[in-house]
């Protein structure tokens, strides 16, 4: 986990960044929230810092017009000063005592949208808690454009102190500003190691859990002696005690395990923080998720999903939604408010049309107390996460209404009122050719067609979609989004494929036996018995068995004493099973 790096060299002078003494990037709102309120959040939409750390001021933390364009944007929330004279944003409680005044250094981002005759105010003070506490002014180096940028303030402008103060103020009536990404730290002319931003490269893209290798390039190095400490992993690549630049590698990390590396020599100390990169595979068509993860197990844990953002966790929930005709095996999953959303790839299509159906359950509407409580929970998206259809949901006294289209706003809502509690199924779908999205709400699957059944909602879209590859569900905020139950989610290019295990196109005499499985042998019987795909997956929705069998025995002694999912196809018809092995 460690590996050390000697070479008995003097070092060289050079400008590089030490010891970070404060760090702070706004966290992430749900939506534009005051900071008294915001202090007193739930991470991550809360500030970074608790105590010592204090908080207060007339100003707000928003999530618009995040910052970006700087090395280092954190691009969550930032602290927004509106148009009105003496707006301020202030930090008490930071401590600088251990550090010369000549080395400690701040640098902060920064927009102001009238660049021109607005720049914000900055001050420091010593005792900011005294009756008439002391304010000194900070110079810097004004934005000259309406652009985000990393303002830089030099060693020797603040002092060593342990009770430091921060006070961002709006000067006049005009102008909008906003504060992100503030850092305080320490600078010695003798630390000469500069290291980048850190990437990760996924080693593999499996259903099972991978490694990724993290690269850290660097310079500033050739001399010296350094400690490489990485919070997982191993250590590979260049030695910056021997060599000028080059990339520090970091080999074998887990897949979804967050990287910290700690570089240190003697008084000189560094950090890279690296996000895991997602190495999960594409789902391949046709698609079905019966969410057979273990109840309370986080959704974007799983090797389908991936958590797009931060906040409460889209978590599985035991049992199943149930709806005639419509098969449902495994678990279901839950959510509700503001949070993360999760994201499924599939397949990119480019033509035809893109089926998806899946059960829904609104359990609760009380948590809908906006003054237009409309949203969207669930849509079909690109391969690059842009929503392209979208499913809403809008309150109407004490039931609700569904509602379709590819805006993020609509009023193409179905007339009918649907009570909490009760199970939906919903069958949406794109054409290519028609450029049309079309819902169908609880359709009689017994005499369901496509071709004749006419859709609840229909949008002819004027501008074409490019490609589909892609499903999220999505949590809004603490006021639109409803409880939810969300299950059996199907996704294909024909209706046969998301309806196979239905009435409409089922395996017909399917059997799959013994079950639970004590001997290492599961058969699997149909009427035509033809050649069949046998798909196995773990509460995780790891796939553990993948094969093909022509005799209808499947060898499942490798896998472990547990519940399991099956998926099986059959001459295009495919159908899942819940399976136990003991």
């Amino acid at each position: 986990m460690k590996k050390l790096y000697i070479l008995l060299l003097l070092a060289v002078a050079s400008v590089s960044f030490g010891q970070t003494i404060y760090s702070e990037n706004m966290g992430t709102p749900t939506g534009t929230t005051l900071i008294p309120a915001y202090v007193t959040g739930t991470a991550p939409a809360t500030f970074q810092n608790g105590t010592p750390i204090v908080y207060t001021g007339t100003g707000d933390v928003r999530v618009t017009s995040a910052s970006s364009t700087y090395t280092g944007a954190s691009g969550g929330g930032n602290v927004y000063l509106t148009g009105t004279a003496g707006k301020y944003f202030q930090i008490d409680g930071i401590n600088t005592s251990a550090y010369s005044s000549a080395n400690i250094q701040m640098t902060f981002g920064y927009l102001t949208a009238t660049f021109a005759t607005v720049q914000v105010i900055l001050e420091y003070s010593t005792n900011a808690t005294a009756t008439t506490p002391t304010w000194t002014p900070i110079s810097f180096t004004n934005n000259t454009t309406a652009a985000w940028n990393l303002v830089s303030i030099p060693g020797g402008v603040l002092p060593s102190s342990n009770s430091l103060s921060l006070r961002f103020t709006q000067p006049t009536v005009a102008g909008q500003i906003r504060i992100d990404d503030i850092k305080i730290f320490n600078y010695n002319p003798a630390c000469t190691l500069v290291l980048a931003a850190a990437t990760g490269a996924c080693d593999a893209v499996t259903f099972n859990i991978d490694t990724y290798t993290a690269t850290i390039p660097f310079t500033g190095g050739g001399s010296g002696s350094y400690t490489i400490t990485p919070s997982a992993g191993t250590v590979a690549g260049d030695n910056p005690g021997s060599v000028a630049a080059g990339n520090i590698l970091i080999n074998g990390v887990p897949e979804g395990t967050n990287l910290t590396v700690d570089v240190v020599s003697g008084v000189c100390s560094y950090q890279s923080v690296l996000t895991a990169p997602v190495c999960k595979p594409v789902n391949t068509l046709p698609y079905s998720e019966p969410f057979p993860y273990t109840a309370g197990n986080t959704l974007g844990s799983s090797q389908r999903w991936t958590n797009l953002n931060t906040g409460d966790d889209i978590l599985a929930a035991s049992g199943s939604l149930a709806y005639t005709g419509y098969a449902a095996t495994g678990n279901s999953v839950t959510f509700t408010g503001a949070g993360i959303d999760c994201f499924s790839p599939f397949t990119s299509t480019t033509t035809g049309t893109i089926y998806a159906s899946f059960l829904v359950n609104v359990t609760d509407l009380s948590t809908m107390t906006a003054t237009t409580p409309t949203t969207y929970f669930a849509g079909l998206t690109d391969a690059a996460k842009n929503y392209k259809g979208r499913l809403f949901i809008t309150k109407s006294g004490t039931q609700y209404q569904f509602g379709l289209d590819a805006a993020s706003t609509t009023t193409n809502l179905d007339a009918t009122l649907r009570n909490a509690g009760d199970v939906q199924l919903v069958i949406m779908s794109y054409d290519f050719a028609t450029l049309t999205l079309k819902a169908w709400i609880n359709p009689d699957l017994a005499t369901f067609d496509v071709a004749v059944t006419a859709p609840t909602l229909s949008q002819v879209l004027t501008t074409a979609i490019a490609d589909l590859g892609g499903f999220i569900l999505r949590q809004d905020t603490a006021t639109t989004t409803p409880t939810i139950i969300f299950d059996e989610l199907r996704i294909d290019t024909t209706i046969g494929g998301i309806l196979a295990s239905n009435q409409v196109n089922a395996i017909a005499g399917l059997k799959v036996y013994p079950n639970p499985v004590s001997n290492g042998t599961l058969f699997i019987e149909t009427d035509i018995n033809a050649a069949k795909t046998v798909t196995i997956f773990d509460v995780l929705g790891k796939q553990v068995l993948n094969t093909t069998t022509s005799n209808n025995a499947i060898n499942v002694s490798q896998l472990h004493t547990g519940i399991y999912m099956v998926q099986i196809t059959e001459e295009g018809n495919t159908a899942t099973k819940k399976l136990v092995i003991r």
